[in-house]
């Protein structure tokens, strides 16, 4: 994103925020274009970037209808069957494992 002004980290002026920062607003960018960006600087690493946007062009964020509850406690149920069991494991599954724990370490289940 060139041409953008980049200020230090935690130095940003005053109105402008992070997507973050604004969704803790209860707040969405709204369609609007990036303005600035912050870097914090990391040691032997690139720096983190986190794009700015401007409050005051903010919008509301839209309120969950019915069926967006509804669409969200699917997929939420979805990630709980385990694909190789195909059991539901109580629990998210980690997307590290890709299955239950059962599945993903059998020789420890064994044991115990």
């Amino acid at each position: 994103m060139g041409g953008l002004p980049v200020y230090p980290w935690r130095l940003a002026p005053d109105g402008l925020a992070t997507f973050r920062q604004l969704r803790a607003a209860g707040l969405r960018p709204g369609g609007q274009d990036v303005v600035a960006q912050v870097e914090r600087p990391r040691h032997r690493r690139s720096p983190l970037i986190a794009y700015l946007y401007r409050v005051d062009l903010a919008k509301p964020v839209r309120p969950m209808t019915p069926a967006k509850w509804a669409a969200l406690a699917k997929a939420n149920a979805a990630r709980q069957v385990c694909p190789a069991c195909q059991t539901d494991a109580g629990y998210r599954i980690p997307a590290s494992l890709g299955t239950c724990v059962t599945c993903a370490y059998p020789e420890e289940q064994r044991a115990a």
